[in-house]
């Protein structure tokens, strides 16, 4: 088994290196194509103040007076050694750039991340298990309102209350714990509503079970019974979709930091973009992907370890005979079975 799941891991980060390298080479093939050279027209814009042997030495770096195919080669290879280039605009390091920016924006999506996961699980887990009218009807509802009001407007809301109204935090300096909380509460909160959705109906799915029925019937608790029976089964379809919001929250966090004042990635994209800073918006387009990249491989590589529904299956050959498809293959029977089988049903 360990060997299969070496094998199956390393397959997906092949996958996922080849995703990172044509996002990067897609970019630079969009770059390419624009009409005129902007680099050398944004490199000569008197107000960038760049001396003709500054620009001499910009053009030889990035070899535009090499054809494509080089400049490609020569791109990419310092990619590859994580080496991002040189702003057009302040003639630093995009790399020391991306990172004194990368890590307000990270602390954001973070933050609102765990947000997001608490709130969608206290919703599901009360759908569950509190009274029917508040259970079946106001949390229900709850996702479908987080999902309507977009982030900016929450955003508002929570400055007018928390930073203007109780003054807990100042817009002068939204950095503070408590000023990178309510703005990730702000982005959070959209995002909750499609976790809770999906595990919601996980729960209502695995809540229907006999194990689930016989749990009960023994006194078990509901916390226990979530925790022990519930929340592992129910959890892989979250995870997908866990997955899948990151670029979600990556790109609510650009407007959510522009919202309450916040020097991040949204910031160096909007002046990259302003002076057509194009290394800059290449390097914040690549590391964007790598993220969500990086993202979903971890997502896919717990799935066999989140779900003892899932079997890891070769190219051509299913482990277990479960599937002859390439990757995780699903048999609810066996969850069902496995479940029963922990709390004694014959």
């Amino acid at each position: 088994m360990l060997r299969t799941y070496g094998r199956f891991a390393l397959r997906r980060t092949g996958q996922a290196i080849v995703v990172v390298l044509l996002a990067y080479l897609f970019t630079f093939a969009v770059i390419s194509v624009l009409p005129g050279d902007p680099v050398t027209s944004t490199l000569r814009n008197p107000d960038n103040g760049f001396t003709e042997d500054d620009i001499a030495r910009i053009v030889a770096y990035y070899g535009l007076d090499q054809p494509w195919w080089v400049q490609l080669s020569s791109s990419l290879g310092r990619f590859v050694v994580g080496d991002l280039g040189v702003s057009l605009r302040s003639n630093l390091p995009v790399g020391s750039l991306v990172v004194d920016a990368l890590g307000s924006t990270l602390s954001l999506a973070a933050v609102a991340l765990l947000v997001a996961v608490v709130l969608a699980v206290v919703i599901a887990y009360g759908t569950q298990f509190l009274p029917p009218r508040l259970g079946q009807g106001v949390l229900r509802s709850l996702p479908s309102l987080f999902l309507s009001v977009p982030n900016f407007v929450i955003g508002l809301l929570l400055i007018h209350v928390f930073a203007f109204g109780l003054g807990l935090f100042s817009m002068i300096d939204t950095e503070t714990p408590w000023g990178t909380f309510f703005a990730a509460v702000a982005l959070g909160i959209p995002v909750s509503a499609q976790l809770a959705e999906v595990l919601i109906a996980s729960l209502d799915h695995e809540s229907r079970q006999e194990y689930v029925a016989v749990a009960r019937s023994r006194g078990l608790r509901s916390g226990a019974l979530f925790l022990r029976h519930l929340a592992k089964p129910s959890a892989l379809p979250t995870v997908t979709v866990l997955a899948l919001i990151v670029g979600e929250l990556l790109g609510g966090a650009l407007i959510t930091e522009a919202i309450f004042g916040r020097v991040g990635v949204g910031t160096l994209v909007e002046s990259a973009v302003a002076s057509q800073d194009l290394p800059v918006l290449q390097a914040v387009v690549s590391l964007a992907a790598l993220v969500f990249v990086v993202v979903n491989l971890l997502a896919d590589l717990a799935y066999p370890l989140l779900d003892p529904r899932v079997s890891i299956a070769s190219r051509g050959r299913a482990a277990g005979g479960a599937s002859s498809s390439d990757g995780p293959a699903a048999s609810p029977e066996a969850s069902t079975r496995s479940r029963r089988e922990e709390v004694g049903v014959a």
